[in-house]
């Protein structure tokens, strides 16, 4: 936060140009370069950001990510807003990296979920992608779900179902969230789009399964709940088409990186 103004830089009164470069002090995914090069640019527009390596690469401790050439004032007042955005996408596109590259020879996609931080959701749904997920809804407007407190504010998966289908717009789908056998069923016989298998054990996933595409090989089914990369490619395996985890961005930590100045 430049809050009033940086003091710091202010004070030391510079007015010449200067030449800074990013490096990695931990191995992992870098995502985020487009970001700081905003950031630099809307402080000064003389600033300019070269990118050395690609979004999403895969960087090794000592590695120049990005050079940067400009105004000195405007590399040192950037410098912790643009890192810590960098640091943050970077660290969630290496844990998401983590997730996909166990199940990158199994049809099942990773989804994200709407755990991301307030302010940052657009960026974090981003790092995902750079990580090689895919995002599931951005918004609650982007598709229908039907969780366990809306099922019980309808008094059932069918009341649910059948009531929200009258309202909403043709595209949009209707996923629901199940746990038990009886509810994947309802679910099921009622129309639902997607089917979400939440916190349920193998068996029971492999089952609800092979229930659902034994009666309709349309219905498109989600894993949920405690996924974690010891148990993701077991899940995986179950069959289903997507698996949800908001782990890449709420267990994530950040990639360590840094800006020196020549």
């Amino acid at each position: 936060m430049i809050g009033r103004g940086d003091r710091t830089t202010d004070g030391l009164g510079v007015e010449e140009t200067g030449t800074g470069h990013w490096v990695a002090k931990a191995e992992g995914v870098m995502a985020g370069l487009p970001i700081a090069q905003r950031v630099f640019q809307l402080l000064n527009g003389n600033i300019v950001f070269n990118p050395i390596i690609k979004e999403g690469t895969k960087v090794k401790v000592g590695e120049v990510l990005a050079t940067l050439d400009g105004p000195l004032d405007g590399l040192l007042t950037g410098e912790r807003v643009a890192l810590n955005l960098a640091m943050r996408l970077s660290g969630i596109a290496t844990m998401t990296r983590q997730y996909t590259e166990i199940i990158a020879d199994l049809p099942t996609q990773l989804v994200d979920t709407r755990k991301t931080t307030p302010g940052l959701r657009i960026l974090e749904k981003y790092a995902i992608q750079v990580g090689g997920a895919k995002n599931h809804r951005m918004g609650l407007d982007d598709g229908v779900m039907i969780k366990d407190n809306h099922i019980k504010a309808a008094g059932s998966i069918q009341r649910a179902i059948q009531s929200i289908r009258k309202t909403i717009p043709y595209p949009l789908t209707i996923e629901v969230e199940t746990t038990t056998f009886d509810e994947v069923k309802e679910a099921l016989k009622y129309g639902a789009d997607i089917i979400m298998l939440d916190n349920m054990n193998l068996e029971l996933m492999k089952e609800s399964v092979t229930y659902i595409r034994r009666e309709n090989k349309q219905i498109k089914i989600e894993a949920s709940g405690n996924i974690t990369l010891d148990n993701l490619r077991q899940v995986a395996l179950t069959g289903v088409d997507y698996i949800s985890s908001s782990a890449p961005i709420t267990r994530s930590t950040w990639l360590d990186l840094s800006m020196r100045i020549d």
